[in-house]
């Protein structure tokens, strides 16, 4: 038996309980994970909440990113012994595959080990964000040298993670955040420069910012009424890639700016990167070429522990945080 993270209906923080659970042997291609470390992200709180694409299965466990040492290993599994540091490729479901829990079984081949140098912590806040960024902005958009990118919540673990990999392949990130609180983190994390939404026009400045050439990609974790000024100042075959929805209102098609401009609007998971085995292993290559240069590194905003894990959600929940929210067991 383990304790796992677990909730019996959907709603707040205080729905979250720790519970006894069974934890199989690893079978064949599995290993069994002790975790040390887990990433907490919106996708948890509004699965949690009733309010994801996922609809749990009651009683739930939840949790998307892991990282811990390999405890035993199934039969036919020869990449990892007992003892190694490794973390989680993000399962395509929470129901069928929730990892917050002390120990779990995962399959071998969506386990990773974890980069030279990394910690527990650290690599609990890599592989969602940096893979999100990695498959909307280059595998996707196809961002390239000298291109204004324009990122909504960029102060989030995604946000952030983006930002990197835009100034990777040369492009210059715009980072959108609600008040000028957070401006002078996001230039110091490498945004070439910052819009505040609730305190200057959106699409003015983004257009001023962006110049002639304008914003040809657009990564927006907030929907809602806000998209049309995204999309008012985009470029010509510009896209807009959507990958959250935190905004609770209806989110209007913006009709003519789409028209006049030719542009995409495109919902994205990261599943459509992790799910193909040629495409994740492009993105796992390019985010350890990037944390080994020093290009990448994983923003932390909190660490809780264990016993703290509902306060970690309402720690993320209220926004205050830069970066990744991170539970340490």
């Amino acid at each position: 038996m383990t304790r796992a993270i677990r909730f019996h209906e959907t709603g707040g923080p205080d729905v979250l309980r720790f519970e006894p659970v069974e934890v199989p042997a690893p079978g064949p291609g599995d290993v069994l994970i002790r975790a040390a470390a887990f990433g907490l992200n919106r996708a948890e709180t509004l699965f949690r909440s009733g309010s994801y694409i996922e609809t749990p299965s009651l009683p739930s466990g939840l949790g998307l990113e892991a990282s811990g040492v390999v405890e035993a290993v199934g039969a036919g599994v020869t990449a990892f012994s007992p003892g190694d540091a490794v973390s989680v490729v993000p399962p395509i479901s929470m129901v069928a595959r929730p990892v917050h829990a002390e120990r779990f079984t995962y399959p071998a081949d969506r386990v990773l080990r974890n980069p030279e140098g990394i910690g527990h912590v650290e690599a609990a806040a890599t592989w969602m964000a940096y893979l999100t960024a990695y498959g909307a902005l280059v595998d996707l958009a196809r961002l390239r040298s000298g291109e204004t990118v324009a990122i909504t919540a960029a102060s989030s673990s995604v946000g952030l993670a983006a930002i990197d990999v835009a100034r990777r392949v040369g492009a210059r990130p715009v980072a959108i955040t609600r008040t000028v609180a957070k401006r002078e983190a996001l230039l110091a994390a490498g945004a070439d420069a910052v819009v505040a939404s609730a305190e200057e026009p959106v699409a003015e400045t983004l257009a001023r910012i962006a110049g002639p050439d304008g914003v040809r990609v657009v990564l927006d974790a907030i929907g809602g009424p806000p998209v049309g000024d995204l999309a008012a100042a985009m470029a010509r075959h510009g896209i807009l890639i959507a990958y959250g929805g935190l905004s609770p209102e209806p989110t209007p098609f913006p009709l003519l700016s789409a028209l006049s401009n030719r542009l995409t609007l495109r919902g994205y998971l990261v599943h459509e990167v992790t799910e193909d085995p040629v495409r994740l292993a492009a993105a796992i290559a390019f985010v350890r070429e990037g944390l080994a240069s020093g290009a990448f590194t994983p923003r932390i905003a909190k660490v809780f522990p264990f016993e703290a894990y509902a306060e970690a959600h309402r720690y993320l929940e209220s926004n205050a945080q830069f970066g990744k929210v991170v539970v340490r067991l």
